[in-house]
């Protein structure tokens, strides 16, 4: 079994940063794409950005140029740097990633991370 725990979460005025982290553990043997979502109160989760194991990234409209993913495959590990922080960036983070371990390929999500900016 595969299990995600993020951080960094918190409260921060518009224009602030903050860094998230997620970290997998278990018997993992190997880490495709990692990715970050979030889901806003009375939306649907959505896709913020994803990184693959060589490094390929993708970014939604509205956070490219402002956030940042990178992964520390050694650890197993994402990260999510946020800038410029909007109120329209308010939600829960959750950390998605595709792993292969002893049962197989499969999605795992984290616990998910509130994010709150205020103007």
């Amino acid at each position: 079994q595969v299990q995600l725990v993020e951080s960094g979460g918190g409260l921060v005025q518009a224009g602030g940063s903050l860094r998230l982290s997620c970290v997998a553990s278990g018997t993992i043997f190997s880490i495709n794409v990692m990715g970050w979502y979030r889901q806003a109160p009375g939306k649907q989760r959505e896709l913020v950005t994803a990184i693959t194991s060589g490094g390929r990234t993708n970014y939604a409209d509205s956070v490219k140029g402002r956030f940042t993913i990178s992964r520390d495959n050694a650890k197993n590990t994402v990260y999510l740097q946020m800038n410029s922080l909007k109120p329209e960036d308010t939600a829960v983070y959750y950390c998605k990633t595709d792993t292969t371990s002893g049962l197989g390929l499969r999605s795992y999500w984290g616990q998910g991370t509130q994010v709150t900016v205020s103007s």
